[in-house]
């Protein structure tokens, strides 16, 4: 079965899970890019509660800017920024230690484009999590298609809440659980139990 999806930074837990029961993932490279979306952002729970983390983009050919061109912007150090909102969030988490080696790189050299960005982490956390799965990116734009199943209108993939089991995290106590957070926010509280948790709704 082959699904396709729009990119993702650091892609939700719900997300992640569409990529589980699959054999080929396109991810659609020749959209038209729509703002406030998961392209550049993603979710994890600080001392504060729930926080959004978003990389700033430049569109060279306006709001017609296709989500290949999308050029990351380098007028602020979000790296810097996003990576210090990790270690508080997660320094304290059972394998933050564990897996800080496999993502500091990618906040410590820089990008042109968040297509590169997000492709390169989204298959450093494929290996992280032991998914074997074909990942591709889409070389026109694909309209509705019967052989591939369509999830780019979802936005976030998103599923009730209940649909996945409480798992540990560190600022639950002050902020309750908080569902279908990035996809790091497992493999830092529950490591190698991350893949089972994906398999398991």
């Amino acid at each position: 079965m082959t699904i396709i999806l729009h990119t993702a930074y650091l892609p939700s837990i719900s997300y992640m899970a569409a990529c589980v029961p699959v054999d080929e993932i396109l991810i659609e490279a020749w959209e038209t890019y729509p703002k406030q979306t998961i392209r550049n952002r993603c979710g994890i729970l600080g001392p504060n509660g729930r926080q959004i983390l978003s990389i700033p983009i430049s569109r060279p050919d306006g709001n017609r800017t296709k989500t290949k061109d999308i050029r990351i912007a380098r007028h602020l150090p979000w790296q810097k920024i996003h990576w210090r909102s990790f270690e508080t969030a997660y320094n304290k988490s059972p394998f933050f230690l564990y897996y800080q080696d496999y993502l500091l790189p990618y906040y410590e050299k820089e990008f042109t484009f968040l297509l590169d960005f997000n492709m390169q982490l989204l298959e450093t956390l494929f290996r992280l999590i032991r998914l074997d799965k074909t990942l591709s990116l889409t070389d026109s734009y694909v309209k509705e298609d019967q052989e591939v199943a369509d999830l780019r209108h979802v936005s976030g993939i998103r599923y009730p809440a209940d649909r996945f089991p409480e798992y540990y995290q560190v600022f639950a106590d002050r902020h309750g659980f908080q569902p279908d957070l990035s996809v790091v926010d497992l493999l830092f509280n529950i490591g190698p139990e991350t893949t089972s948790y994906l398999v398991s709704p």
